[in-house]
């Protein structure tokens, strides 16, 4: 289920505050290099569940950021 648009304006990465891009079913944070899931349409912003990425998955998740 995507996020509506109004929503994803106002959500941030609870780490750093700043925004968050909507890629592949997860919200991202390229700045930080980690993702949250989003479950049944709800997203899960807790720093602890976050998911560290390497630095090929950050290049394919904002690629297919830019493309969305």
């Amino acid at each position: 289920m995507a996020l509506d648009d109004t929503l994803l304006a106002i959500l941030v990465c609870p780490q750093d505050r700043g925004p968050l891009l909507a890629v592949d079913g997860c919200l991202y944070n390229p700045r930080l290099k980690r993702k949250y899931r989003i479950d049944d349409g709800i997203p899960v912003l807790l720093i602890d569940e976050a998911v560290s990425v390497d630095d090929d998955e950050h290049r394919r998740l904002v690629a297919a950021a830019e493309q969305s």
